[in-house]
């Protein structure tokens, strides 16, 4: 989808030091230190949005998810220029504009995503679905939703959540797989570059592990990383916020079951988001990316860019297939 490369090396996956255990899992939430608990709303800023079936108030207990400012935002709405450098042409900053909230997924002391039933999934991805349709609405130009999944895929609290950036720029990796979308487009009358990955994908049967009404689970050609997965729509659509559109929580949730029956019950901490069509787009297919974490770069990595997979993706779909 980006068209950067990607080395895939599944001889060092035996190298010493290498280990693809998911770790230690993490402790269950603390629930008289857990800001996100049901009765614990006063921890919180005042919240933004909720499900609540019952009408409750807003910030009292009877939610069924909940959305607040994040406590300590990348990204602020006022945030200030920072003073001008002599050499503008060399130094350019400008304030980190933008909105930065958090999705509590579950009034539970749930600890993982992985830990919701189908139920509370759909209502926690319904919600994540409303928050993004009002900030795109409002005229961002790039809504990133994402979930760090355990304290080694970068969670700062215990109970499960989402959190929501609003930018008001398209990051430059979205933006070059908005142009290959468009280019595809162009070079083929119309075609969606997804769109096309998955029928090319069923027909090869390689790396493709699972297939419903709606949305087709495969562990993408150029894997970056062990065990990476994607959930695309079997019809090409541009935008996962689209009211139209199936969600794939059914698909998630059975793909978290998965990876958490590969790794012997323990579900490897991991980065999800939810790609949909940024400001400017006039071909995409939204997708969730899924990246379990495994070990850390290093300097192959971080000096040159690319990424090192030690576990090919047609291994990984086979495993995911059979679990």
């Amino acid at each position: 989808m980006s068209g950067l490369r990607v080395l895939i090396s599944g001889d060092r996956a035996s190298r010493p030091g290498t280990d693809l255990h998911p770790g230690e899992p993490d402790p269950p939430v603390d629930t008289q230190r857990d800001p996100f608990l049901e009765g614990h709303e006063d921890r919180t800023p005042p919240e933004l949005d909720a499900l609540r079936p019952d009408g409750s108030a807003p910030d009292t207990p009877g939610w069924l998810v909940r959305v607040v400012p994040n406590l300590y935002p990348a990204l602020e709405e006022q945030s200030p220029d920072p003073p001008r450098e002599a050499r503008i042409d060399l130094f350019s900053a400008s304030g980190a504009r933008g909105t930065h909230e958090v999705i509590v997924n579950t009034p539970l002391p749930a600890g993982s995503i992985g830990d919701l039933p189908l139920e509370q999934l759909v209502h926690a991805l319904a919600m994540w679905r409303r928050r993004m349709a009002h900030h795109i609405a409002q005229g961002t130009a790039c809504a990133h939703l994402f979930v760090n999944d355990g304290r080694a895929a970068g969670a700062s609290q215990p109970h499960t959540h989402a959190q929501l950036a609003a930018l008001p720029f398209v990051p430059a990796l979205i933006a070059r797989e908005r142009e290959r979308c468009g280019a595809h487009a162009v070079a083929t009358g119309g075609s969606s570059l997804l769109g096309d990955i998955v029928q090319e994908e069923v027909r090869l049967d390689q790396r493709v592990v699972d297939i419903d009404d709606d949305t087709v689970l495969l562990a993408p050609f150029a894997s970056a990383t062990p065990y990476q997965l994607m959930i695309a729509p079997r019809r090409p659509a541009m935008r996962w916020e689209d009211g139209e559109q199936p969600t794939g929580a059914a698909m998630l949730h059975a793909t978290l079951a998965r990876l958490r029956r590969r790794f012997d019950g323990n579900l490897p901490p991991l980065n999800l988001w939810i790609r949909t069509a940024p400001r400017g787009s006039e071909h995409f297919c939204w997708r969730i990316d899924i990246r379990p974490r495994f070990g850390r770069p290093a300097g192959l990595e971080l000096g040159t860019g690319l990424e090192l997979n030690t576990v090919p993706p047609e291994h990984a779909a086979h495993e995911l297939r059979h679990a």
